[in-house]
């Protein structure tokens, strides 16, 4: 059955980012990896602040961050997770904390969700033997419910499966 119409007018194009993110991207390419990382920015407190874009509840996923621009952190790094006053726990762990060329640091984590909502973590890295030498990084990711679809997720965050024996919504208390 014709509908009279010899082709599509459609005026709105589908366009797809260039591998070169612009400059101020909150993603860019990581060329000695070939792995895309997300990109901290400075807050007006002197913290840096990740933004891990939206996640599912109750999944584990690895984070690949950067931050640029750091002259004051040297060489031997090492990072801790805090955990806030009303928690117990952080559910953020820290695999590899490494300097780049650029004169930034690089941060592979794993992070386990356990709620809903905007949930932030905070870690801490320091330069092994100088003092006063330390960076405040925040994470922050918007958690959705696991039955409300799967989230696109940002260039640096992969996701490696459901949290194993989480059945309820006390599982957070499991973790």
């Amino acid at each position: 059955m014709a509908t009279g119409r010899k082709g599509s007018t459609s005026k709105g194009a589908v366009r797809f980012p260039d591998d070169d993110a612009p400059p101020g991207s909150p993603t860019r390419r990581d060329d000695q990896s070939n792995l895309c990382s997300l990109i901290a920015t400075k807050e007006k407190d002197s913290c840096y602040l990740v933004k891990a874009g939206f996640l599912k509840s109750h999944h584990i996923y690895e984070i690949i961050f950067t931050v640029p621009d750091v002259p004051t952190v040297g060489k031997d790094l090492s990072c801790s997770s805090t955990a806030s006053p009303s928690r117990r726990a952080s559910h953020l762990r820290i695999h590899r904390v490494n300097s780049t060329l650029e004169g930034g640091v690089k941060v592979t984590c794993e992070y386990k969700t356990h709620q809903e909502g905007v949930l932030q973590e905070e870690l801490t890295i320091v330069t092994k033997g100088k003092r006063d030498s330390s960076l405040k990084v925040k994470l922050q990711a918007k958690v959705i419910d696991p039955h409300h679809g799967t989230p696109m997720l940002l260039e640096g965050v992969k996701c490696l499966g459901p949290v194993k024996d989480c059945h309820s919504k006390h599982c957070a208390k499991r973790i």
